[in-house]
């Protein structure tokens, strides 16, 4: 049983917590949230109707912060006391930690600068579209020094599309830097797609710049910015990490219409789930593996095993045909044989209309190398290719369990 002393200890130090808050704008009412303002207080600040005692409560600060839903069930928001939620800019969506709190939900627009663990940055005029701009920036300050990345979650995303012979994003392009590390370029639709950028080693802010030229583009976005502490962070090297035994992964802007992104250097890594030994992979439709291979006659300088006792073939050649290619890891380095297809062999490198050699159907590849990667490589140099051969790739991926 709680000692009724150290309870009412609790409720003064809570009570004089909101005395001695800072005082409201006479703009601000207070009382908002919970479905009113004109309100009529008696003695020591209690309100006169005995129905809005219990609401004083509200006021109390919550003893954790923890992630809540809000009252649409679409988004999600901080548990936090009301007070905070005002000062912080947030917008309470709902009650939450039994009515003591409100589920405060932050939201971000151009030109403006986050510094707390969750933010929705949203287009201008959104869920309108918005046409009329030319640049918007945002600006994500770290709100510890132990925020290892910064996840980006794309619920909506669509700009406009990429130079459709070269995949270059020449008009809007959407840019994430910060310090000297690795910019992040994305342009298109990616909706529905995630990424994880390491800020471990950055100390100022990280930097979000999107460049719009085309003024006849629609344009939407909503995207989760949620900051990463290093214990829960993805593994290294992975720009993007799927949980879960089953799911699905695509390169950037594939869509019916699109046409895969140049200069993509990445990894998609999957989790490896309990129980499970292996991963199998397979096209998510017949249309789903379009990466031209390199039929421009220009050629990527000689690998060490590119010799002319290979024949031209093997390993080597997939290189200089697969310039832009997706590789799936071997289970064992001693079956990948020179000559591509044969008995016990295994194709890293992959391109072409395909994923499976020969058109194989159905098309299914099993691999047991740990962990599970797939790898993204596509160039920068502008090699130009009909857009319909480059829609990029789709897979469905489902982990088998240890035999």
């Amino acid at each position: 049983m709680v000692n009724i002393s150290t309870f009412l200890v609790f409720l003064t130090l809570n009570f004089r917590y909101y005395l001695c808050a800072p005082s409201l704008g006479s703009d601000q009412d207070i009382w908002s949230d919970f479905g009113g303002g004109n309100n009529s207080f008696g003695a020591f600040g209690v309100p006169e109707d005995n129905s809005r005692l219990p609401r004083v409560l509200n006021f109390f600060p919550v003893p954790v912060e923890e992630e809540c839903l809000s009252t649409d069930g679409r988004r999600r928001g901080i548990c936090m006391n009301v007070y905070e939620c005002r000062i912080q800019g947030g917008k309470s969506h709902g009650k939450c930690a039994l009515g003591f709190g409100v589920c405060c939900v932050f939201t971000a627009t151009c030109n403006q600068e986050i510094f707390n663990n969750l933010t929705y940055f949203v287009s201008p005029d959104f869920p309108d579209l918005t046409k009329a701009m030319t640049s918007c920036n945002l600006t994500v300050k770290k709100i510890d020094e132990e925020i290892a990345q910064i996840r980006l979650d794309f619920i909506h995303f669509n700009l406009g599309q990429p130079n459709r012979r070269t995949g270059v994003c020449e008009q809007d392009v959407f840019i994430m830097s910060g310090d000297d590390s690795r910019e992040l370029k994305l342009c298109g639709l990616n909706s529905g797609q995630h990424i994880y950028f390491d800020v471990d080693s950055i100390r100022n802010p990280i930097q979000i710049n999107m460049k719009l030229n085309r003024r006849a583009v629609s344009r939407l976005w909503e995207v989760i910015v949620t900051q990463i502490p290093f214990a829960q962070r993805a593994p290294t090297g992975c720009l993007q990490y799927h949980v879960g035994s089953r799911g699905i992964v695509q390169t950037m802007n594939f869509a019916d219409n699109g046409r895969h992104l140049a200069d993509q250097d990445y990894n998609i890594c999957m989790r490896q789930e309990e129980g499970m030994c292996s991963i199998a992979y397979e096209p998510c439709h017949e249309n789903s593996f379009r990466i031209a291979p390199n039929n421009n006659g220009t050629r990527r300088p000689a690998l060490e095993d590119d010799s002319e006792g290979s024949g031209g073939g093997g390993l080597s050649r997939s290189f200089r045909e697969c310039v832009d290619r997706i590789v799936l890891p071997c289970d064992n380095e001693d079956l990948i044989m020179l000559g591509g297809n044969g008995p016990g062999s295994c194709n890293m490198i992959h391109c072409g209309e395909t994923l499976c050699p020969d058109g194989e159907s159905p098309c299914r590849i099993e691999s047991s190398s740990i962990p599970f990667t797939i790898g993204i490589h596509f160039e920068g140099n502008a090699r130009e290719a009909p857009a319909d051969e480059n829609l990029g790739m789709c897979l469905l991926y489902e982990q088998l369990p240890c035999n």
